[in-house]
């Protein structure tokens, strides 16, 4: 089975559990006006790589994550698109008895029963809570998301949400507020993250000659999203 791979990160801290392997799938149905990674949209892009050649760079780290919990980290771009793909190296993940984490807005093709089979912790990005501000954010529209997250909580999967806090645009009190009440009626929660809105990918979009909707947009203030990131876990009962 053949898959497009943007980019592989062998230690990553931040896409879930322990130390991951994180493993950046090419291609994203979404346009959001925040996105960092504008290169992983098109699916013609990324390098071509086998389910067993990807495999065996996983297995090859395995003695590294293991000891911290960790394991592997599907990204993207949107990696459910590449769903097929995503099956079997998912499957080859748990024949190898590896912890498997996709991070995705839930933006795919549906009909996903097979794939969740072998995923165990599903790092869910909510872009927004009403349909207006979820096309407004992403150039789309929210009925795919709310499908995914549905299938998702009827499997029983566990869940970290988190949500990009942009200045203006996902900050105000009564949203965070919205986007918290959106979380409590999600099963089997175990983190909810809220990042902070930055401008590290903005030099992607000119190399790319993509215009860059959020110009002149301040990055967010990071303490602020931590104080707010503490009130919503500790109201969730994480911390």
């Amino acid at each position: 089975m053949l898959g497009r791979i943007h980019s592989i990160e062998t230690m990553g801290l931040l896409d879930g559990p322990g130390i991951r392997v994180v493993i950046f799938l090419q291609g994203c149905g979404l346009r959001c006006l925040y996105c960092h990674n504008p290169d992983t949209w098109e699916f013609s892009e990324g390098t071509e790589m086998s389910s067993e050649e990807l495999i065996k760079k996983i297995v090859r780290y395995k003695p590294y994550f293991e000891r911290s919990k960790g394991g592997v980290t599907f990204s993207g771009g949107e990696p459910i698109l590449q769903k097929e793909f995503l099956i079997d190296i998912l499957k080859k993940c748990k024949e190898n008895n590896i912890h498997t984490c996709i991070d995705t807005a839930g933006y795919g093709d549906g009909d996903y029963e097979e794939l969740l089979k072998y995923v165990d912790l599903i790092l869910f990005d909510i872009k927004h809570i009403s349909e207006e501000g979820y096309t407004k954010v992403t150039q789309r529209k929210m009925d795919k998301s709310l499908e995914f997250l549905e299938k998702a909580q009827e499997m029983g999967k566990e869940f970290w949400i988190r949500h990009v806090v942009v200045p203006g645009v996902t900050d105000g009190e009564e949203h965070l507020e919205n986007v918290f009440k959106m979380v409590e009626q999600i099963n089997n929660v175990k983190k909810f993250e809220l990042l902070p809105y930055h401008v590290l990918g903005v030099n992607k979009y000119e190399k790319l000659g993509i215009e860059y909707k959020l110009k002149g947009v301040e990055p967010m203030n990071k303490e602020y999203v931590k104080e707010k990131e503490k009130e919503f876990n500790k109201r969730l009962g994480l911390i």
